[in-house]
């Protein structure tokens, strides 16, 4: 049996959200100093994104609301995997591959959340 979800914190969606963007503050740290205020606030924006649209996605009280708050998170997480792309093009840091598995990791978790969102209201 599973524990009852009552805070976005108890989403394991969230969590892993949660863990990608310390992973890419942690990234961002590394980057040049020229790009403090371009890739490095977009990169952290976009990461930012995706666990806040979760959060408030979790208190919307309709299927349509919370469904168009995962889907902004899912938007934010192919940006970002845009700006992983683009460091390691720019030859900013060598390996994104675990950046990258985790995003893909996250992107299923969110399909998942939206299919349960649009299963739940079915049962209802």
């Amino acid at each position: 049996m599973s524990e009852k979800i009552v805070s976005f914190r108890d989403l394991d969606v969230w969590k892993e959200s949660h863990k990608l963007v310390l992973n890419i503050y942690m990234l961002t740290r590394r980057l040049p100093a020229e790009e403090r205020f371009g890739l490095c606030s977009q990169m952290r924006r976009a990461a930012v994104s995706i666990p806040a649209n979760i959060t408030e996605g979790f208190k919307r009280r309709g299927t349509k609301e919370k469904k168009n708050f995962y889907t902004i998170a899912a938007a934010s997480l192919e940006e970002l995997r845009y700006y992983l792309i683009l460091v390691k093009d720019l030859g900013y840091v060598k390996d994104v591959a675990d950046l990258e598995a985790r995003c893909n990791h996250v992107a299923r978790m969110l399909s998942g959340l939206v299919k349960s969102v649009a299963e739940e209201r079915g049962t209802q």
